[in-house]
């Protein structure tokens, strides 16, 4: 059970992600500051060890995707998911282990000491907040052409600062 959570006008959220596929949620939490949240994945990640990454994970059978959401930003940085402000997309992708995904994105707001992210420290590493100007350290180290978490949080950013 999820504590309340506001869905901003005109955001579709799925309820119950249930339909076969194995889907994944991804969350762009941005400051006060107009800087976006990215955490580093260690290095003995399965998939994407030692890249930047946005917070998000699996959702879980029979969860809901704010379910998930909220989950997944608690486990990751200790904070409380409080709105799903604006859908950022969502994309279908198979990594090494030739399982494929199908994610949705979304801009969050949450509470919570934004100075003192709780990481799990066994699957995430350092974490720092950036703005556009520092969109170029999220690229892959290993495939600098692989540029989806800094492209995703730019578009956060971006709809972070239309007026709501």
């Amino acid at each position: 059970m999820v504590e309340r959570v506001a869905i901003a006008d005109g955001v579709d959220v799925p309820e119950v992600a249930d339909d076969g596929r194995r889907w994944v949620v991804g969350a762009v939490i941005v400051d006060a500051d107009g800087r976006a949240f990215a955490q580093r994945r260690a290095p003995h990640r399965a998939i994407f060890p030692d890249s930047w990454d946005i917070v998000g994970g699996h959702v879980e059978p029979g969860e809901s995707v704010v379910e998930a959401l909220a989950r997944e930003i608690r486990e990751e940085t200790g904070w409380r998911l409080t709105e799903v402000v604006a859908d950022l997309g969502s994309l279908t992708w198979t990594p090494g282990d030739g399982v494929e995904r199908f994610e949705v994105d979304y801009l969050v707001r949450v509470e919570g000491d934004l100075d003192a992210p709780a990481l799990e420290r066994d699957k995430h590493t350092e974490y720092a907040w950036v703005d556009e100007t520092g969109l170029d350290v999220l690229a892959d180290r290993d495939d600098p052409e692989h540029t989806f978490v800094a492209d995703i949080v730019a578009l956060g950013l971006e709809r972070a600062r239309e007026p709501r």
